[in-house]
């Protein structure tokens, strides 16, 4: 089951770091960005945009990467270039980029709210995750990388939600998207928290046997 899930994983963002490269043409009407002429006018959106979808793909496949358990074990060297292309990416291009774009959603204070809170804590989250690390406190760093990268996949959950709701529901309606745009993260963070839990009392449980077997 673990390996279906790392597959899907995988593959979900494979394909979605694929379609961030084709927005290498670097043309301002190109697919999404043709709905947003009038931001690109202000000079301010097209930096952000770029700065945060095509880094953001390198990322995604980068930080699924970093947290499967044999990166570490069997590609250390990789492991380390890969966390600092992650770490780098998010807080100097993706997570900026992001906030900057949240700035023009036209789409009520909902949706301005959810988008700006997700790219302050994906910067916080990264941020801790590096310090963590640059302290050698490898259990925070996890912690923290974990978190992080549960906002960063909320690029794939959130175009999940999209697709699947354009069935039922039009997404012009402000509270549909305004749902879409905090389910696409909140519960990304609660299951991290889930399987944080899970492996620190895994982690813990060989400890507490060892001490009482030696008291």
């Amino acid at each position: 089951m673990k390996r279906l899930l790392w597959g899907l994983g995988f593959l979900l963002t494979a394909l979605l770091a694929a379609n961030a490269l084709t927005y290498l043409n670097f043309d301002p009407t190109y697919n999404f960005l043709r709905l947003k002429q009038a931001a690109i006018a202000t000079g301010w959106y097209l930096p952000a945009y770029y700065a945060h979808v095509l880094v953001g793909g390198i990322i995604l496949v980068a930080g699924l990467f970093q947290l499967h358990p044999k990166s570490i074990q069997k590609f250390k060297s990789i492991h380390r270039f890969l966390g600092y292309v992650y770490v780098m990416g998010i807080l100097f291009f993706a997570a900026p980029g992001g906030l900057v774009m949240s700035l023009f959603i036209q789409r009520g204070p909902w949706v301005l709210t959810s988008f700006l809170l997700q790219a302050c804590l994906w910067f916080v989250f990264t941020a801790l995750a590096f310090d963590r690390i640059r302290k050698k406190d490898i259990a925070a760093h996890r912690r923290w990388m974990i978190r992080s990268y549960a906002l960063t996949f909320a690029a794939v959950t959130l175009r999940v939600y999209v697709l699947i709701s354009s069935f039922h529901y039009s997404l012009n309606v402000p509270e549909a998207y305004a749902t879409i745009a905090w389910l696409s993260w909140v519960p990304n963070l609660l299951i991290a928290e889930l399987i944080i839990r899970q492996t620190t009392s895994s982690h813990r449980t060989p400890h507490s046997s060892h001490t009482q077997q030696t008291n």
